[in-house]
């Protein structure tokens, strides 16, 4: 019998289940996986407190890596014993085996560590449409990333090196600091030490930035906006610190003409074509060892409600993943 993480209501970490499922066989256009690895990320917080609305009782975990240990009919490009990863697709991955559309996995290179893979389809691919669709960064552009020690911030450090970026990041501690910087994120800043708007100024002569990419939502709005140019762009793709409240539109003309948008990966990776070319630009970036992204914290399975815990309390700094 396999195990998964169930829930029968909405709320703190200890709604969490574990439990015995049983585990389909694969239909048509299916695979079934045998998970090594899962990721934990803050969309799972948002679907267990009930910010994002599932139906009851549910699953948890939208990111995980494995084996395939059976196909469906129809499917030709993954057979049995493949390894892959997903990111995409229905919740479960909090599990040690499910079944999921294959159109939603992506074969393993041989470099690609399962847990690593784990730690990065999510945040990696996230990284991807962030810097690379919804606003294009250009070598030498200085940017403003918030939470830059976290899961997606340690990528989006490496990838904004890689490119050439100069990333301006945001943490909540001097050790923090230290390991964004180490990972390539050119200027740290300490919110709680230092005024994130006045140092983003001073950094940038006073003009501000093209385009801040957020994820911490309640804490760092409408501050966010000071740190732009006039017709900046907000990227608003996280709520760690709760949701952003609601706010007058006029507020973006009268700060510049500013643009705002809240976009999600899975409106980026919604064909099989773009998940693929997607996830060849990152697999790419972790052959060439231009991204790292072991793993900083593992549970078991079985300790999902000690891996939540950590993750709200902002005590986490990169990835965080599951062991079945």
């Amino acid at each position: 019998m396999s195990h998964a993480i169930k829930i029968y209501q909405t709320g703190s970490p200890e709604t969490m289940c574990f439990e015995e499922v049983t585990v389909a066989r694969p239909g048509p256009g299916e695979v079934r996986i045998r998970h090594t690895a899962i990721g934990v990320n803050f969309i799972d917080v948002y679907f267990r407190n009930g910010l994002y609305p599932q139906p009851l009782p549910g699953l948890l975990g939208k990111e995980a890596a494995g084996v395939v240990e059976a196909v469906g009919s129809g499917v030709t490009d993954l057979k049995v014993g493949d390894r892959v990863a997903y990111c995409n697709g229905p919740l479960g991955a909090y599990s040690e085996e499910r079944v999921i559309a294959a159109e939603f996995v992506v074969r393993l290179p041989e470099e690609v560590a399962d847990a690593d893979a784990a730690a990065a389809m999510l945040k990696g691919l996230t990284v991807q449409y962030l810097f690379r669709q919804t606003y294009r960064l250009r070598e030498g552009e200085m940017f403003l990333f918030h939470a830059a020690a976290g899961g997606v911030g340690l990528i989006a450090c490496q990838w904004a090196k890689a490119i050439g970026a100069r990333m301006i990041g945001t943490v909540g501690s001097d050790d923090k600091a230290a390991l964004a910087k180490a990972y390539g994120c050119e200027h740290v800043i300490n919110y709680r030490k230092e005024n994130f708007v006045k140092r983003v100024k001073e950094l940038t002569d006073g003009k501000g930035v093209n385009v801040v990419y957020d994820s911490v939502g309640h804490d760092t709005f409408p501050a966010s906006l000071d740190c732009l140019k006039p017709r900046g762009l907000w990227v608003s793709f996280g709520n760690s610190s709760g949701p952003v409240p609601p706010f007058e539109i006029g507020m973006l003309s009268q700060k510049g003409s500013l643009f705002a948008t809240r976009p999600t990966l899975f409106s980026y990776a919604d064909t099989r074509p773009a998940l693929l070319a997607m996830s060849e630009e990152l697999f790419a970036l972790m052959r060439e060892d231009k991204i790292r992204t072991v793993p900083r914290h593992r549970f078991a399975l079985k300790d999902a409600v000690s891996a939540h815990r950590l993750l709200e309390s902002r005590g986490t700094s990169g990835a965080t993943v599951l062991i079945p």
